[in-house]
């Protein structure tokens, strides 16, 4: 039976949207940070040896030397080759982006990019480099799933990754914690935002997650 840590897991990794971010601490200068390369060529082979790189990659990056803010970059850089943040954009907008400009559309997909890598990686960075399991890898087509768990002292949880085969290889399009799909979440976030404000005042709160996620030193 999974335990309340999963679910403050599943807690966390959804609810990013409407909270306001708190300033982060100022740390010390241990040794510098590994520059990571980014997921790229691995892509084209199977999703689930992808994936297992890729988490391992980043283990390696949360357990290595250097500074928060060095991981962080360094973890960016690496993710950015492995999620579709694109695709999972419009997955999660879904009807919000009907009848925007290519101005808008243009700007949602990047702010969302910047936003959920940032918020990604700060995520892993909580658990001080768990291990990871793999379980089965599902190919239909150019869709696959690959199933994982993330496994703490006190804890383990699911994450399953559902991926796409681009012209790039493997790209994960969405994320699905302890069965809560982070897109179909997103969609929530995003209707009620829109339908408590505008799609522009959606814009304004992700450019506020945005630059308060770069003053922290997300990237």
């Amino acid at each position: 039976m999974r335990g309340r840590s999963a679910t403050v897991l599943a807690a966390a990794f959804c609810t990013i949207l409407l909270d306001r971010a708190a300033p982060g601490a100022t740390e010390a200068q241990p040794p510098t940070a590994a520059k990571a390369n980014p997921a790229g060529p691995a892509g084209a082979g199977d999703p689930l040896a992808f994936t297992r790189d890729v988490l391992g990659r980043s283990n390696a990056i949360v357990r290595g030397p250097g500074d928060r803010k060095e991981k962080l970059q360094a973890l960016s850089d690496l993710l950015r080759g492995f999620l579709d943040t694109n695709a999972l954009a419009r997955l999660a907008a879904g009807k919000n982006l009907e009848n925007r400009t290519p101005a808008e559309v243009d700007e949602f997909l990047r702010l969302f990019h910047e936003f959920f890598v940032r918020t990604y990686v700060q995520r892993l960075l909580l658990f001080d480099a768990p291990d990871f399991t793999f379980g089965q890898e599902t190919v239909e087509g150019d869709q696959a799933r690959v199933a994982t768990e993330v496994v703490t002292p006190g804890d383990r949880f699911a994450v399953d990754y559902q991926m796409h085969h681009a012209a790039e290889g493997w790209r994960a399009t969405d994320i699905v914690v302890e069965g809560v799909s982070l897109a179909r979440n997103f969609r929530s976030q995003f209707d009620a935002a829109v339908a408590k404000d505008s799609f522009q005042g959606l814009l304004e709160r992700l450019r506020a997650k945005v630059s308060a996620q770069a003053e922290q030193g997300g990237s």
